[in-house]
């Protein structure tokens, strides 16, 4: 196995400030290919201009987390790949520490996750196989080595989902038809989290998260479950966002009301079956 054999996958929504990080972490031998989340011919010049094994796609539009990475995935043709948040820097021998695990194992995984290197104690009581590896139910998205020939088997991300719950979502699929899911204790990636945009987005950006967590939550559960067990997760949050609604009104907190209700408005939303459409108020989209 070789760089040759992994494409690097970053999917980004106007992420000019951090993405140098990410990419600087990574050996210029290996091949990235970044989605940027806008038509933003600014950004694609300066990140290939700067990095010469960098190739961009701009999608013209915010279409999500789910369906960037499957348009990455369906263009590239190398055996596996590497999903990475902007806002992640790969740790020191990272990617030569993943190629000496699937060679050990023989390439018998569908998809091996990272340890977090500021949550390493999160691993730590966890019960280790021969391989040093931790079988898991499933892995956080902001870092994911992808063995393709498996992910095809159960057709990539699910593109309903806009953020929140994809790679759960992939997860469960895959250890559905009896795939193998695992966390690499050796495999460390640093991930800075909630920055994979411009902090001067911040307040639409929690708005948008906020929607779509109610959203993605009923979604997931009603797939996977039923509609009423995904009503009885999700009508607690409900009865609390309404709650914490009203109060925030009477107190006359209007950024909380705000974010109270869009996390009302994405879960009326789902419980109606409607698709997950909100990409913010004020966001160019």
């Amino acid at each position: 196995m070789s760089h040759k054999d992994i494409t690097i996958i970053i999917t980004t929504y106007k992420s000019d400030k951090i993405i140098s990080n990410c990419v600087n972490s990574i050996d210029e031998n290996y091949k990235i290919l970044i989605v940027e989340n806008s038509n933003n011919k600014e950004f694609k010049n300066f990140i290939e201009n700067k990095f010469k094994n960098v190739e961009c796609i701009l999608a013209q539009k915010n279409i999500g987390y789910a369906k960037s990475n499957n348009l990455a995935l369906k263009k590239i043709d190398t055996k596996f790949a590497l999903i990475l948040n902007p806002d992640t820097k790969l740790e020191k021998n990272c990617l030569k520490n993943f190629f000496k695990k699937i060679d050990e194992i023989d390439n018998k995984f569908s998809i091996i996750g990272p340890i977090l290197n500021q949550d390493k104690s999160l691993y730590k009581n966890k019960k280790l196989n021969k391989n040093n590896l931790i079988d898991v139910p499933n892995v956080k998205g902001f870092g994911l080595f992808l063995n393709l020939e498996k992910i095809k088997k159960v057709d990539f991300f699910d593109e309903n989902f806009f953020l929140f719950f994809e790679e759960i979502d992939l997860c469960h699929r895959l250890k559905t038809i009896g795939e193998n899911i695992f966390i690499d204790p050796n495999i460390k990636i640093f991930h800075e989290g909630g920055s994979s945009s411009d902090n001067d987005f911040i307040d639409e950006i929690n708005i948008i998260k906020n929607w779509h967590w109610m959203w993605s939550t009923f979604y997931y559960h009603k797939k996977h479950k039923t509609f009423f067990i995904a009503l009885f997760i999700t009508l607690p949050k409900f009865t609390a966002s309404l709650l914490k609604f009203i109060f925030s009104l009477l107190t006359f907190k209007k950024k909380k009301s705000v974010i109270y209700f869009y996390r009302l408005s994405g879960f009326i939303n789902a419980l109606s079956g409607k698709k997950s459409w909100f990409r913010g108020r004020n966001l160019d989209t």
